[in-house]
């Protein structure tokens, strides 16, 4: 199998291998410093749990706009330059936030990183639907989700060690990360923006922005982003009610779910590839469907199940969910939008994960306390219906859609 993957991976452009590269080394050490920012917070501050919420509240909307200026420039100077602008941003970000002492200080920082620090996520989308012919872009966004997945297995085993040490030293590898990071894509990735006669005619940064119009005025995608967020609303309790259900109601330990989630990122390494293969050949709306079903499975299971292993295979299930709906998601994007208009839908794009983020854990939590636990995921399976619904729904006018921006069919399942 991985002879396969091996001679697979030998098929992708140069500049797309150091792009998974590039994304590695940077993840990983954001995942050396995340999963014990709020630790360092609190220990450096002398802050509760509200302060901690605040801060988080503030990257959610630092990253919206950022998404929406990246998606902007990148589209208008080219993704490159966006790229490397997000990553030294960070990079000396997280420099800064390493030392400063003062809260106040650290929450105006927090909110210009929010913003700077995402300003290069929709450029490197578009870098991945600019470097891959359609039919390979599935497979493409899955390789990176491998990538995420290896870092965030390895990153915060590691970064427990550190921390224990010192969290300066956390704040300084995250450093160096972003911006060897940034070093990689200046020396090796050229620029991938096409360049089209039309697009040679120039336009203002301001058409740029009301460019967003455009996007917006597409109405099957945006109804294709309204429906995925509901996947997203679903998919996200995993990492934020999941664990203090199973802990309050059934005395699941730290060391437990820490297992839940090292079988799920285990399962995106060593999977996420060949599954991606598989469906690349089916069409988007059908597999957007099916992954959906597996979160109704998975996260609904959690209402009705009490015994340990079923908690695994619950995980297990949705975690295959996981494997199709997300790559899945990222490559119809880059099937919607127009080649000069890519960093602008990846933007846009990005909504669908920022606005749940903002208000997503905290319905959860209303429901939770004053309707009932388990209602959190018999509500889980209702959005997951809904979501199928609209994707069986979508899967028509979508289909013809995608085969005019490509030029070619798509299998039916």
């Amino acid at each position: 199998m991985l002879t396969k993957i091996k001679s697979r991976f030998k098929e992708y452009p140069n500049s797309f291998k150091v792009l998974v590269l590039a994304t590695f080394i940077d993840r990983f050490g954001g995942f050396l410093l995340f999963p014990f920012f709020s630790f360092y917070i609190i220990d450096r501050f002398g802050v509760g749990g509200t302060e901690v919420g605040f801060l988080i509240t503030m990257f959610s909307a630092g990253n919206i706009v950022g998404s929406m200026i990246g998606g902007a420039l990148a589209d208008k100077y080219g993704r490159r330059s966006m790229v490397l602008l997000g990553l030294v941003s960070s990079g000396i970000g997280s420099m800064l936030m390493g030392v400063v002492d003062n809260l106040i200080h650290f929450f105006m920082l927090a909110g210009f990183l929010g913003i700077l620090g995402n300003i290069g996520g929709p450029a490197r989308q578009a870098m991945v639907a600019d470097l891959l012919p359609s039919e390979k872009r599935s497979q493409g966004f899955g390789l990176l989700r491998v990538a995420v997945n290896l870092s965030a297995t390895i990153g915060p085993i590691l970064g427990g060690f550190i921390a224990s040490q010192s969290y300066l030293f956390l704040f300084i590898a995250d450093a160096v990360s972003s911006l060897l990071t940034a070093l990689i894509v200046f020396l090796v990735i050229p620029e991938t923006k096409p360049d089209k006669e039309e697009a040679k005619l120039e336009e203002s940064v301001m058409k740029t922005f009301i460019g967003y119009k455009e996007v917006l005025k597409d109405s099957v995608y945006i109804i294709f982003l309204s429906v995925s967020a509901l996947t997203v609303i679903v998919y996200m309790q995993m990492n934020t009610t999941l664990p203090y259900f199973l802990k309050q109601m059934y005395g699941f330990t730290k060391t437990g779910y820490g297992f839940l989630l090292s079988m799920n990122a285990l399962m995106v390494v060593i999977f996420q590839f060949w599954i991606t293969s598989r469906i690349s050949k089916y069409t988007p709306m059908k597999m957007m469907a099916l992954g959906t079903l597996l979160y109704m499975i998975g996260f609904g299971m959690y209402g009705f199940i009490s015994e340990i292993y079923l908690f695994f295979i619950a995980m297990a299930i949705l975690t295959v969910g996981e494997m199709i709906v997300i790559p899945v998601s990222q490559a119809t994007v880059a099937l919607f939008a127009p080649e000069d208009k890519r960093g602008r839908y990846m933007a846009v794009y990005g909504f669908h994960w920022s606005f749940p983020n903002l208000f997503g854990v905290l319905v959860a939590g209303l429901i939770y306390d004053y309707i009932g636990p388990n209602w959190v995921w018999y509500l889980a399976g209702i959005l997951c219906l809904i979501a199928i619904i609209g994707f069986w729904l979508l899967h028509g006018v979508a289909k013809d859609r995608i085969s005019k921006e490509t030029e070619t069919t798509v299998e039916d399942l």
